[in-house]
């Protein structure tokens, strides 16, 4: 059926001409925070050799092995790689989106060969014709074109949606680049902090057989009385114990470090066979105001993306109350002689077609439709709220776990040299004769464990450090950043 011309013309016009498209227009949240962080006073005051750009904060910690770590992560680690098949996938999408809004062609051709049965009906009738054949060929070669009209916009909020995704897979990717980066650096510390943890518990082992060699052999001179030596052994069986729960940890940090790398586990084994001292952790460069820093952060610009992305699709789901236009077109040439005539006068064929279709008695599955997108707006706006609040609370916790555990470190530092003190001294009162060997080994225990936590605080305020960079959305560039929260 071929269209009017008049009312071609005037569909044409509408689609041209018209710069809008049904649903509501899109405004990004505001982010609606304090004037600064609750611990962000506390962690600028800190007393610390260097300050740390977000954009590569790891290498402040002025470890090589560290930033070459997450340097080597940030290459290979897989889950980086699935998150790039991600945004290539999202990208496909949005070409497909693109392509919906132009004109789509194809061309065809096709070549048959038919024997007809004589035992059908139809067969029956054509053989009572006089010369009739029973077998026949047809050919057929065209050029088709169709278009959809988006008069409404419907095509426009669905290029919208999948633009919206697309931006979300892309800022998806980043989020887990300063994921893997993060990761990376907290584990390298575990590793040295276990390490360190070692060899404070080997120290003390050391410390300990010296303690049950000399009982020993006072027990053999009879200066010692059994029950003393029985205390020096059992308290160098405890010390020995703690070894190997420190041992499996750092084996299960060490093959953590090796999948990070995207490496098989006991790779890296050799590399970090050699203690070095737990990495300190710098100070920030820069803190900002609570939103500007939130804003940055890789995960809050997935959400409102994907808030974006629901919102248009409401756009989507209301198109549906309005007609749909479509044009079509065929151009070519068909014929059941031989191939020779094909392409002439006689054999040409030609079609245009305008399309409508409207779902006039379907309004109610459209507003069910509207509904279910609207309902997926809210949840995708309370989900964008819940995560600026999730990302305030990770700052929070990090600024307070920063400021606290430096400040255990420096508790710790100056009770561990005191009972290092009470420790000579207790010695020397043993050896004298003036205090018995319980009071020696609660000394000796008591400065293994100062020893120890004071190990594990200083491993835990460069993983706070670490938590803090990662939850302020260091790792990437700022200006990029801005650029795609922005969008």
């Amino acid at each position: 059926m071929f269209a009017h011309p008049h009312f071609l013309a005037l569909a044409l016009s509408v689609s041209v001409l018209t710069g809008c498209a049904v649903g509501p227009d899109y405004r990004q949240p505001e982010i609606a925070l304090s004037p600064s962080f609750l611990g962000q006073a506390g962690v600028e005051q800190r007393q610390v050799q260097g300050k740390a750009d977000l954009q590569r904060w790891w290498a402040a910690f002025d470890d090589p092995q560290l930033a070459h770590f997450v340097s080597l992560a940030l290459e290979q680690n897989l889950d980086i790689a699935q998150a790039a098949a991600r945004v290539a996938q999202a990208r496909a999408s949005l070409r497909f989106a693109d392509a919906a809004l132009l004109p789509a062609g194809n061309a065809s051709i096709s070549a048959a060969r038919a024997y007809q049965s004589v035992e059908t009906p139809l067969g029956q009738v054509l053989d009572a014709n006089p010369g009739f054949d029973r077998s026949g060929s047809a050919y057929e070669a065209n050029l088709g074109a169709s278009w959809e009209i988006d008069v409404f916009g419907g095509l426009r909020r669905g290029r919208e949606a999948a633009r919206a995704e697309y931006e979300a897979s892309e800022a998806g990717a980043v989020a887990t680049r300063l994921a893997v980066a993060a990761q990376t650096a907290d584990v390298y510390v575990t590793i040295r902090g276990l390490q360190a943890r070692i060899a404070i518990a080997t120290r003390q082992v050391e410390t300990r057989r010296r303690l049950l060699d000399m009982v020993r052999r006072q027990y053999e001179k009879g200066i010692a009385a059994e029950l003393q030596m029985n205390q020096a052994e059992g308290s160098l069986t405890q010390a020995e114990a703690q070894i190997p729960v420190l041992q499996t940890g750092l084996d299960a940090a060490m093959n953590a470090l090796d999948v990070l790398l995207g490496m098989q586990p006991g790779t890296t084994r050799t590399e970090l066979a050699a203690a070095a001292p737990i990495p300190v952790a710098p100070g920030l460069a820069e803190t900002g105001t609570p939103a500007d820093m939130i804003r940055r952060r890789p995960d809050l610009i997935v959400a409102e993306r994907r808030l974006a992305a629901a919102h248009a699709r409401i756009g989507v789901a209301m198109s549906e109350y309005y007609p749909k236009f479509s044009l079509a077109a065929l151009l070519g040439s068909a014929t059941t002689i031989a191939s020779g005539n094909l392409f002439s006068g006689a054999a040409s064929q030609a079609q245009g077609v305008f399309g409508l279709r409207w779902r006039l008695f379907d309004f109610g599955r459209v507003d069910a439709q509207i509904a279910a997108a609207r309902g997926q707006e809210a949840e995708t706006l309370a989900a964008w709220r819940l995560a600026v609040l999730r990302a305030t609370e990770d700052v929070e916790n990090a600024f307070s776990a920063l400021v606290k555990r430096e400040a255990q470190v420096d508790i710790l530092t100056r009770g561990e040299a005191s009972l290092a003190r009470a420790r000579e001294n207790s010695f020397s009162a043993y050896q004298g004769g003036i205090v018995s060997l319980i009071e020696v080994l609660d000394a000796d225990g008591r400065l293994l464990q100062a020893r120890d936590a004071k190990a594990q605080a200083q491993t835990e305020a460069a993983r706070a450090a670490i938590a803090s960079f990662r939850a302020l959305g260091g790792g990437w560039d700022a200006p990029q950043a801005e650029a795609m929260a922005a969008k």
